[in-house]
């Protein structure tokens, strides 16, 4: 809470069937697994307001028997999120036990590609085809395997020469089934230019639509060169080649399995996480951004059918709160997180028609009350705008740190010039809306505005001009969080 300024309205909710458009997404991953109850999440989700919704193909769980494929399961959750206007896109994975001795070892046969017989590589094929078919019209986007350059889901070591191929494979199946099918590669979690490079150069790129990566960083101005270079190699390979963002952030403990684990994670540093990356993700301009994920529930991605132990493994990287049974399945009422609401503001605020800009406002020093001293002066702030259709425009800022060692809080001053309408200050962490007072705002009314020692933090603050947000929904009002 900004003390100082007076709070005059909280960002509404939007739910997902309210949005025709969106770059936000969240993770529905591990029904393969069938690891949590959908039926108690469905809503819950909804009512973040994203758009997009990464699913699990789950050939295993599908395919029990050669040959016959039982697709009821799969087909509930998808027309269930469909229902609820949110929009799948499918990640088809994983191995399966009756085509492969290790495979069937295997917790959900994770991480055990069908490549190494013909049969395994036709029931693949076959398996895929029958996927895209039957959803087609409900699913447009197919995602192949998931972080196949890493050791756990490529259990006989990864190789980029291997994954292209079989990219190549699995895209003439997936076409087979819907020509139509937009296709998705990589799903890369290491970023390895080498890998990517081998990946590519089989001819992959040219079968690819999109090119996916996974980004778990607790510093997100590394994320600014890395995503760079991914979007430039992809564009020399394939100038029509899309990037997404498929897994992102951490944890609300510091006892969680998975990436980013033993950090001194809390829930507030889980949505602050959250929402340095996704911001970050949006001034990347990114196809889309999808968080990992909706729900804790076990990491399972190394686990002995016969131990387990080794699969009980328990990730806390969702948005909703869960417990677990003697068996690792998520339970409890999937209570919201703080990080929850984090993205149902940020879901609420950057939807259908908005764009990256660059506006002309200047960081000033300015000596500040609040601090004793002077204002940050700006050299180490991180910062975007945004304009939308309807003339409005908006200035997201922050000072970065390591958020496990440090917090920050100071005050900045900026100049703006050109950009009218009434402004408010939003703060993305809950939702809050900010009304600046006269010594925060001074209009010189010849088109300059002048903000005084306004807040900064060490997550985005948005400063917005006109109607980013329509106040009429806004105003006086709480938003209704799930």
């Amino acid at each position: 809470m900004i003390t100082y300024l007076r709070k005059i309205g909280d960002v509404p909710a939007v739910n997902s069937l309210d949005v025709k458009e969106s770059p936000i997404g969240i993770g529905f991953e591990k029904l393969d697994r069938n690891v949590f109850d959908p039926e108690k999440a469905y809503d819950k989700v909804a009512a973040i307001g994203v758009k997009w919704i990464r699913i699990q193909s789950g050939w295993a769980r599908t395919e029990q028997t050669k040959g016959v494929y039982s697709f009821e399961w799969l087909d509930t959750i998808i027309d269930n999120l469909l229902a609820r206007g949110l929009r799948p896109w499918m990640c088809l994975c994983y191995g399966n036990g009756l085509y492969d001795e290790k495979a069937a070892k295997v917790y959900g046969a994770v991480g055990c590609p069908p490549i190494h017989t013909t049969e395994q590589k036709n029931a693949w094929s076959n398996y895929v085809a029958a996927v895209t078919e039957r959803y087609r019209g409900k699913v447009d986007w197919f995602e192949i395997w998931n972080e196949p350059d890493g050791s756990w889901c490529w259990k006989h070591g990864p190789s980029g020469t291997e994954y292209g191929n079989f990219v190549q494979d699995t895209a003439k199946a997936i076409k087979t089934g819907n020509p139509e099918a937009k296709i998705i590669g990589g799903s890369c979690c290491l970023k390895d230019f080498e890998w990517m490079n081998e990946v590519f150069r089989t001819g992959a790129v040219k079968v690819m639509d999109a090119f996916s990566f996974h980004n778990y960083t607790i510093d997100e101005q590394e994320s600014f060169k890395t995503v760079a270079g991914i979007k430039e190699l992809c564009r020399l390979y394939n100038p029509k080649m899309e990037v997404i963002q498929g897994e992102t952030v951490t944890q609300s403990r510091s006892d969680g399995a998975g990436a980013l684990r033993g950090g001194a994670w809390n829930p507030k540093r889980q949505a602050k996480s959250l929402l340095r990356t996704t911001m970050t993700d949006l001034m990347l301009q990114v196809k889309f951004t999808s968080y990992f994920s909706c729900m804790d529930m076990i990491e399972a991605l190394n686990g002995d059918v016969n131990e387990k132990e080794t699969w009980q493994d328990y990730g806390y990287f969702g948005v909703l709160a869960a417990d677990f049974d003697e068996n690792g399945f998520s339970t409890g009422e999937y209570s919201p997180k703080p990080s929850y609401r984090t993205l149902q503001v940020i879901a609420s605020i950057f939807r259908e028609k908005f764009s990256v800009e660059q506006l002309p406002i200047r960081f000033y020093e300015l000596h500040s009350d609040r601090i004793f001293g002077k204002d940050d002066p700006g050299k180490e702030i991180t910062c975007c705008g945004f304009r939308k259709p309807n003339g409005s425009a908006g200035f997201v800022y922050w000072h970065s740190t390591n958020m496990l060692k440090y917090t920050y809080e100071s005050t900045i001053s900026l100049g703006a010039v050109m950009l009218p309408g009434k402004v408010q200050l939003i703060d993305l962490l809950d939702g809050s809306i900010y009304e600046l007072g006269e010594k925060q705002l001074i209009d010189n009314q010849c088109g300059f505005r002048l903000f005084r020692n306004i807040p900064v933090f060490d997550y985005p603050l948005l400063l917005t001009f006109g109607d980013f947000i329509d106040a009429s929904e806004t105003v006086g009002k709480e938003s209704r969080i799930y």
